[in-house]
């Protein structure tokens, strides 16, 4: 069975939770002597991509080479391929009568949250997507809710739910070496709490996050997201918050260390189409303390403080209440790692793969 992957979302991004998704199907693709695979790409710095040994045969002659990128990305590329199926990492479909298309679908925050012309041309591009695939691959059932409500004339059957994974890097050490900790962060262990990923979008509330540390005299760890912006600095001044760091390029091995030593992870997010930081931060021992919305009650279920009045004060009260109950803190962080043992990347590529090979049954 040939599968054609569309590796257009390593272009698009040098590192990004969509790029995890596929350099985990595509690693575990490349190793099952079932599936004849080929890649369609355009040259990338993606960090995922570079792990990802891809024999030059495998990788076909681009049709759309000439066109930069930023255009590209929105073009469906005509492929001459027999009978098989092609994925798109971010909602292109192949133009070729012989090839069934699959399209994943991550979240809806483009139709939620943004406005004017990139919400349009984003929302075109994935409702064409959408249209013309044989089969759409939903992260979470709320995102599945989501795309019915956005595109209600999708046949529902067309439509299976598969989880993303968390990484095995994740777990809970049986003993973490002190000097391990202080090279990554100034701040004692269990005293400190984490942010992870993008903190520019509104919707990600990253101003609670830093007013319910300044309220309880509680340090934070910051993981990626870019540097530290303009508007980011006014706001520590503003609070006069200063026990925060930022950390960039770590490797999943070191953010293991971190949460492992954290008092908890903040996740204020108003929307996420899945949540994987929230499981990573679980398989690692560490609480979470998240906003009560999307998918995360569907990810986290009761093995996480969900909070549904999103507010600093709320936010603050139960980072007290972590710092207060170490029972409390037993019980979540067993809870937790039995809830994240739920989702794995294996799992996740072997129902993608019982999708491929139900599909090419079917109609090939």
């Amino acid at each position: 069975m040939q599968i054609y992957f569309d590796n257009i979302i390593f272009s698009l991004q040098r590192i990004g939770g969509i790029s995890v998704v596929y350099y985990e199907l595509i690693k575990r693709a490349l190793e099952d002597n079932d599936l004849d695979i080929y890649f369609l790409e355009e040259a990338n710095k993606n960090i995922f991509r570079q792990l990802l040994n891809i024999s030059p045969n495998r990788i076909l002659e681009n049709p759309l080479a000439k066109i930069p990128v930023k255009f590209q990305r929105y073009l469906n590329p005509n492929i001459r391929a027999s009978k098989g199926i092609f994925h798109s990492s971010y909602y292109r479909t192949a133009n070729s009568p012989n090839l069934l298309n699959v399209t994943t679908v991550h979240d809806f925050t483009y139709e939620y949250y943004r406005k004017g012309i990139a919400k349009t041309i984003h929302s075109w591009q994935k409702g064409n997507a959408i249209k013309n695939a044989s089969k759409i691959i939903c992260v979470s059932r709320n995102t599945k809710s989501d795309l019915l409500k956005f595109y209600p004339d999708t046949p529902a059957e067309k439509i299976e739910v598969i989880y993303n994974g968390v990484d095995e890097s994740y777990k809970m050490l049986s003993a973490c070496s002190i000097n391990q900790l202080e090279r990554l962060v100034p701040f004692n262990p269990k005293k400190y709490t984490v942010f992870v990923g993008d903190r520019k979008s509104n919707h990600k509330n990253f101003r609670i996050a830093v007013e319910s540390c300044e309220k309880t005299d509680t340090p934070l760890v910051l993981i990626g997201g870019g540097t530290i912006t303009e508007k980011e600095k006014e706001l520590f001044e503003q609070l006069k918050f200063k026990q925060y760091k930022h950390l960039s390029g770590i490797s999943n091995e070191q953010l293991n260390i971190i949460y492992n030593n954290a008092l908890c992870l903040l996740y204020p997010s108003s929307y996420e189409g899945f949540g994987i930081p929230v499981l990573e931060a679980q398989k690692a021992g560490c609480p979470v303390i998240s906003a009560n919305n999307s998918s995360i009650s569907e990810i986290a279920k009761d093995s996480a403080i969900l909070i549904q009045d999103i507010s600093s004060d709320n936010f603050a009260d139960k980072i007290d209440l972590l710092k207060e109950n170490s029972t409390f803190v037993e019980q979540l962080i067993k809870d937790g790692l039995i809830n994240s043992n739920r989702f794995s990347w294996d799992l996740c590529y072997q129902q993608t793969k019982d999708l491929y090979l139900t599909l090419f049954k079917e109609n090939l």
